[in-house]
C-alpha cells in the first residue's frame, strides 16, 4: 500500500530535499507540497493524503493551528508528523494537543524521516516514545485542561480499558501491552479502539497526552 504524503515547510530547499527523499520511498509517494499552514490546510482538503509532514514554525498560519484544522475535520484520517528543532518544545506539545501524531527532529536522516512517516500511517505506536514522553511530561503538568471534565471520561473506562491507556501513555506498542497483560495481540488492539472511542481521542499520542493530563499517568510513574 502507497502512503501519500503532503509536505508542508516555508523553506523551499527543505520542501525539495523532503520530497526527493521520501519519494525515492518505494511504498511512498508524495502527492502536494505547501508552503505555508493555510496551503497546506487547502491541499490537504483536496487531497486527502495519509500523511502530512509538517514544519511548525511557518508564516500566517503556523504549523499548530494548521494540525488542528486538518485534525478537527469530520471523518478525516489523515496523520500529521511535525517536524522541529528542538524536542522539549511548548510548541511541539500544543501540536500534539491539536492532533498531531507525532514529531521528529528536523536534523534526523532520509532514513528516518521515511520511518517516521510509515509509524504515522500505522497509527500503531507512539512515534520517538522515549522524547515524547518526556515532551508530554514536561508539559502536562502545567495545562489548564486536566481536571473534572477529564476524570469523569476516565471513569467511562472499564478497569482493563484504564489499564491498556496508562500501558499507551508509557509508551508501550500493542504486542508489548499484550506480553505484561499476558493476552493476545488482537485482545489489546480490541481494547485501544474501545479507549479512543470512549475518550473521543484520534490515535495513540492523543491518548497519551490525555492519561498525563488527565494525571492517570504521572512523570516518572503510573499513577497520581
Amino acid at each position: 500500500m502507497t502512503i501519500r504524503v503532503l509536505i508542508a515547510d516555508d523553506q523551499g530547499m527543505l520542501r525539495e530535499a523532503f520530497s526527493v527523499l521520501l519519494g525515492a520511498q518505494p511504498d511512498i509517494d508524495v502527492v502536494a507540497t505547501a508552503e505555508d499552514g493555510a496551503e497546506a490546510v487547502a491541499r490537504a482538503e483536496e487531497l486527502a493524503p495519509d500523511v502530512v509532514v509538517m514544519d511548525i514554525r511557518m508564516p500566517g498560519v503556523d504549523g499548530i493551528e494548521a494540525t488542528r484544522r486538518i485534525a478537527s475535520r469530520p471523518g478525516t484520517r489523515t496523520k500529521i508528523l511535525i517536524l522541529t528543532t528542538f524536542d522539549l518544545d511548548a510548541y511541539v506539545y500544543e501540536a500534539l494537543r491539536a492532533g498531531a501524531s507525532g514529531f521528529l527532529l528536523k536534523d534526523a536522516s532520509g532514513i528516518q524521516l521515511a520511518e517516521a512517516v510509515r509509524v504515522v500511517a500505522r497509527g500503531e505506536a507512539l512515534l520517538s516514545s522515549e522524547l515524547t514522553k518526556r515532551l508530554i511530561a514536561e508539559f502536562a503538568r502545567t495545562s489548564p485542561v486536566a481536571g473534572r471534565s477529564a476524570g469523569v471520561r476516565v471513569e467511562a473506562l472499564t478497569d482493563r480499558e484504564t489499564e491498556v491507556l496508562t500501558r499507551v501513555a508509557q509508551g508501550l506498542s500493542n504486542a508489548e501491552i499484550a506480553r505484561v497483560l499476558v493476552v493476545a495481540e488482537e485482545t489489546v488492539k480490541t481494547h485501544v479502539g474501545r479507549v479512543l472511542r470512549k475518550l473521543g481521542l484520534r490515535d495513540r499520542t492523543q491518548a497519551a497526552v490525555f492519561a498525563y493530563e488527565s494525571g492517570l499517568v504521572t512523570p516518572g510513574g503510573t499513577g497520581p
